[in-house]
């Protein structure tokens, strides 16, 4: 991944010299597993640990004369390691190797991109909170349906973003496992006890019945619980950009002092952050998709998989840490902008209670057709600018005449928002993982 999409901690866990000393750490645990069942001399891993230095250009030079990765690697740790270094690998595949870091790794960075999405969805529901009664107009199709509060539309992101992380959390836990069975799984050269040991060490979980290599569909869930997060993301940034629009501009991401929105027109502001993120989030549906073709190896291994997953893995985990850390900067620094939420809610005078209008007369004792038919009539032209739909329907005979003092009712917002509470706490509960409050009748 470009620098420009890199943040400094989740970087530092796809660096050459942080996988040699992944592969190293793997190395090691085997290495004292086979020391535990006598199959390797005591303090071997000890007097390689005090010896060996990791060299990424050197490892790099090596593999340019040997192309093979794993064996410029073993050959770079026994330069300093020395004659104790011929019994690393003891009974190893490079798979086992390789597939157990990458156990190792995916576990680590899971571990701050969880973090990072939980801070990403305490910051949204911080944001539902200020603004649980903060009215605004509800949108279908683009077009205006109904009040709602900016509070529930944020928690609502809250809540997808709270579905991602657990869903990362399981795909992760099944994702974190190693292997130390061999060239086809089968132990030829360890038995299953000493991978016990070497996994406990490292922390892992076992794949039960492995190829060469651990199975593919488990890091092809963790890249689609990435994807899904990404989704959760590119919803919330595409909202934020049509609440951006000039015609709305009920909300706006934050614009620092200095920047310019334009190398032509000083009157630009516009969302590039928001933006920035649907981007963002297409590279890690397409990240899912390579993860998902690299399942169906041939036999018990081809290396199909290996030259995607050198991109796809660091880069999916990269991209997703930027574009959380920045969805919750957007949030934390968003302009709300609730006169423009009522200002829009007006528009058409009253349109939006259009419903209410409607079941009003229904409980009046008109047929629901004829009611439908009478408010429509006055909606459809008070949406093309003939007046106001409250006007217009005050005026009317068969509508105003019938209501009387109980129209006025019909255009109170309150009435239509009187269970946002109840499902805020609802939601509130369901982002965080806190029961919700019993209801009281």
């Amino acid at each position: 991944m470009i620098a420009r999409y890199a943040r400094a901690r989740m970087a530092a866990l796809f660096t050459d010299e942080a996988r040699l000393g992944t592969w190293l750490e793997v190395e090691l645990a085997a290495c004292e597993a086979c020391e535990a069942a006598g199959r390797v001399p005591s303090g071997t891993a000890k007097r390689v640990r005090d010896r060996v230095r990791l060299d990424a250009a050197r490892a790099l030079a090596i593999e340019a004369e040997v192309h093979h990765d794993v064996i410029a690697f073993l050959s770079m740790v026994a330069e300093s390691a020395g004659d104790d270094a011929r019994h690393l690998h003891h009974g190893m595949t490079s798979s086992d190797l390789v597939d157990s870091a990458l156990g190792l790794t995916l576990r680590r960075a899971g571990d701050l991109l969880r973090a990072e999405t939980r801070a990403l969805r305490d910051a949204l529901v911080a944001l539902a909170e200020r603004h649980r009664r903060t009215v605004m107009v509800g949108r279908t199709h683009g077009v205006h349906a109904e009040p709602i509060t900016f509070g529930l539309k944020a928690l609502s992101w809250a809540n997808e973003i709270a579905r991602a992380e657990s869903r990362l959390a399981e795909a992760l836990a099944q994702a974190a496992v190693g292997k130390l069975s061999g060239a086809v799984g089968t132990f030829a050269h360890l038995p299953p006890e000493v991978e016990e040991d070497f996994l406990r060490r490292l922390g892992l979980g076992a794949e039960p019945v492995a190829t060469q290599v651990v199975a593919r569909d488990r890091l092809a869930a963790v890249l689609s619980a990435i994807a899904l997060l990404g989704a959760a993301i590119e919803r919330a940034a595409v909202n934020l950009r049509l609440l951006q629009r000039t015609e709305t501009s009920e909300a706006l991401e934050p614009f620092e002092k200095g920047q310019k929105g334009s190398s032509s027109m000083p009157h630009k502001r516009n969302p590039v952050l928001s933006e920035r993120l649907c981007g963002l989030a297409r590279l890690l549906r397409s990240y899912a998709g390579a993860g998902l073709e690299n399942v169906a190896l041939w036999d018990e291994r081809d290396i199909s998989h290996s030259s995607a997953e050198r991109v796809i893995v660091a880069d999916a985990f990269l991209v997703a840490d930027y574009a959380v850390d920045l969805l919750r900067r957007i949030v934390e620094g968003l302009e709300v902008r609730p006169d423009a939420m009522r200002e829009n809610l007006e528009a058409g005078g009253g349109l939006v209670y259009s419903q209410r209008v409607l079941l009003a007369l229904v409980s009046a004792g008109v047929a629901r057709d004829d009611a439908y038919r009478r408010v429509q009539r006055h909606a459809l032209a008070a949406a093309q600018g003939e007046g106001s739909f409250r006007d217009r329907v005050t005026a009317d005979a068969e509508i105003g005449g019938v209501l009387g003092d109980r129209l006025a009712a019909c255009f109170d917002p309150a009435a239509l928002l009187a269970q946002v509470d109840a499902v805020f706490e609802r939601g509130r509960a369901a982002a965080t993982g806190a029961a919700a409050p019993e209801r009281v009748s």
